[in-house]
């Protein structure tokens, strides 16, 4: 039987080093992966990243902090491609799409992956693949060879579990939310809807797991509205894998959503989903997990609801469940992410 071909693979990150959300650790994972099938992995990426990235990854620094029509930085982009010599070229998001589109013929195949809802997505479309991380984003892709493949995680029990960092309290229901503190995540929107709730949350803690540029807007509404016994702002933490263990519901308030995370992690722990109507919860969950819209009101009838009766929720939510012990692990799509690059540099060989 004839070993599959192993490919020289780069994958291009071009966000400026600021922080690390879900399209780098979708990155990184996807790096492990690929590594793990016999590839060689090469990232391009901005050199605060360099330690995210394991040994058996060759990690390549670019100025990527620059403007991405900056010709210095295409500049820079080329020489890397002209060192790596990869036969594919894969760009993770908008800016390291419009970059991998100047390229010309330095690598074969040129594939783009499209993490988050955009009013156009030109960027991808002078490259030969384009992956969508979501239904949603996938119907918005006018580009003929579009793909969907989801963002995977650890299933339960993978990796190794630490208890470090901050944890939830002992003797309530515990409701949690993660993500980075900015607007578009909709935090001031549920800690407004958690106050609505009044004595409904007597029993109940709302903790939020994530840092931000929001975060002293957030502290200090949680004082004016005398939360601070029921809302914990915990701050960033690496493994949540015990904090999903012990919780008994997670919200998602966000705005908008390429597809979340949190989604993915908490439903394959077992933990079941609130949402906003947003890419990803909307595909995966049953109507009566979502909310109705993005106002405070909406997301405070929503919470009272799930609080109501977590275990009828639960029960709902077992297809959600199974669909992501099936689909929205690392392993799956790091192997559907491998069969796209074997179809595609097959058709570019003409085979």
């Amino acid at each position: 039987m004839t070993s599959p071909p192993r490919f020289t693979i780069a994958l291009l990150i071009a966000t400026p080093g600021t922080t690390w959300g879900g399209m780098e650790k979708h990155t990184a994972d996807l790096a492990a992966n690929l590594a793990r099938r016999g590839h060689c992995v090469h990232v391009v990426a901005h050199k605060d990243y360099r330690d995210r990235f394991h040994s058996g990854i060759h990690f390549h620094a670019l100025p990527v902090q620059l403007g991405r029509r900056n010709l210095w930085l295409q500049l820079a982009l080329r020489r890397r491609l002209r060192e790596i010599a990869p036969d594919i070229l894969h760009a993770q998001g908008n800016k390291a799409a419009q970059l991998a589109a100047k390229t010309g013929n330095l690598v074969r195949v040129r594939i783009g992956t499209v993490h988050g809802t955009k009013s156009n997505h030109k960027a991808f479309d002078r490259l030969d693949e384009v992956i969508a991380v979501s239904p949603q984003i996938l119907a918005a892709l006018r580009h003929p060879r579009k793909h969907l493949i989801y963002n995977g995680v650890n299933c339960k029990g993978q990796g190794i579990k630490t208890d470090d960092g901050p944890k939830l309290p002992s003797g309530v229901t515990n409701v949690i939310a993660v993500g980075r503190l900015e607007t578009v995540k909709g935090f001031d929107a549920l800690i407004r809807a958690w106050a609505m709730l009044g004595d409904s949350t007597h029993r109940c803690h709302l903790t939020i797991f994530g840092e931000g540029s929001q975060r002293s807007q957030l502290e200090k509404f949680i004082r004016q509205s005398k939360l601070e016994q029921s809302v914990t702002l915990a701050g960033f933490r690496e493994d949540l894998a015990p904090v999903y263990d012990k919780a008994e519901l997670t919200v998602i308030s966000s705005e908008r959503e390429g597809f979340p995370y949190v989604l993915a992690e908490s439903l394959l722990s077992g933990c079941p989903v609130v949402s906003t109507p947003v890419s990803g919860p909307r595909d995966i969950l049953p109507e009566s997990s979502l909310s109705a819209g993005h106002r405070d009101r909406d997301l405070a009838e929503l919470i009272t609801r799930a609080l109501s009766d977590l275990e009828t929720l639960k029960q709902s939510e077992q297809p959600a469940m199974d669909f992501a012990r099936k689909t929205l692990t690392i392993n799956a799509m790091g192997e559907q992410t491998e069969a796209l690059y074997l179809r595609a540099m097959g058709e570019q060989r003409g085979t």
